[in-house]
């Protein structure tokens, strides 16, 4: 099932979907988040064949690219800070390729982040960046979904997709789909690495109880060097200010910035002071490790 493929056959090649039950021992926040989209995906079947699509800029590509890299995120909620701002999902993803992104990460959760699929569709066909479906992943049909919508990239995060990590990268793969594995503490680390992850994305808050540790992406992604992984590294949630990326600068390729650019009166404007002297800054990791910065999960 290649990228652009005719018409392939998914059935026999998917991970099979996490329900309510098997995702109770999630807890906290991620947890409840995870069972609502488990029910709303509840006996969702996925179609018996893929049509082609056309080829979607990489979001790999883009993290090597010199200096931090950022993806930017079209959001217009979070559950820790609610309403953020009623931005057009088109217009703010323009306004982010205009300022200068990277990538851009749309939400498609609609209870806590006020994010549609329908939002992936339109900025798909707004702007050429590469782009990851930002959901809460338990059924292969989200894979499909964002396949067909536009994405080049998908958020799977380990701590809701246990032991079924390494299928659904190997599914998203088959769909031409890139990985963002998303780990919070040493154990998911190893288990993203075990899984097959090539793009590591560092959480700094703690999905459970929505906490942040801005030491946290820093010490993971270092930990992830240190022990040979020459993929890509995004530091996520937290970001505000160039200061604050000081500390993954040398480290990861990108920064994945989410709430303080959504809730922003001018996010173009804020983008870009984030961005000023990364166009001639030295690659940033080993890879280019991509910091994902967003003050949401």
């Amino acid at each position: 099932m290649a990228d652009g493929s005719a018409r392939a056959s998914i059935a026999a090649d998917a991970p099979r979907a996490l329900d309510e039950q098997a995702l109770e021992a999630v807890p906290g926040v991620l947890g409840t988040i995870a069972r609502e989209r488990a029910a709303d995906y509840a006996g969702a079947r996925l179609p018996a064949r893929l049509g082609r699509r056309a080829r979607r800029a990489s979001l790999a590509d883009a993290l090597r690219a010199p200096g931090l890299g950022v993806i930017a995120e079209v959001k217009r909620a979070s559950p820790s800070r609610g309403v953020l701002a009623d931005h057009d999902p088109v217009d703010l993803a323009r306004s982010y390729a205009e300022a200068g992104a990277a990538a851009i990460s749309v939400l498609t959760e609609h209870r806590h982040f006020g994010g549609r699929l329908e939002h992936l569709r339109s900025v798909a066909d707004a702007v050429e960046l590469p782009l990851l479906r930002k959901d809460f992943v338990v059924h292969p049909l989200q894979l499909v979904e964002a396949r067909a919508s536009g994405a080049s990239a998908v958020l799977l995060i380990a701590a809701v997709l246990g032991q079924e990590l390494a299928a659904y990268i190997t599914f998203a793969d088959a769909l031409g789909l890139e990985s963002l594995v998303e780990v919070h503490d040493a154990e998911e680390l190893s288990r993203a690495r075990r899984a097959g992850a090539r793009i590591l994305g560092v959480n700094n808050r703690d999905l459970r109880t929505l906490e942040i540790d801005l030491g946290l992406a820093p010490r993971l992604i270092a930990r992830a060097r240190g022990d040979g992984f020459d993929g890509l590294c995004v530091a996520e949630s937290g970001y505000a200010t160039r200061q604050e990326l000081a500390a993954v600068r040398q480290l990861a390729d990108g920064v994945l910035i989410g709430s303080s650019l959504a809730a922003s009166i001018d996010p173009a404007g804020t983008l870009a002071a984030l961005l000023s002297g990364e166009a001639s800054a030295e690659p940033s990791g080993p890879a280019g490790a991509a910091a994902s910065e967003e003050r949401e999960p």
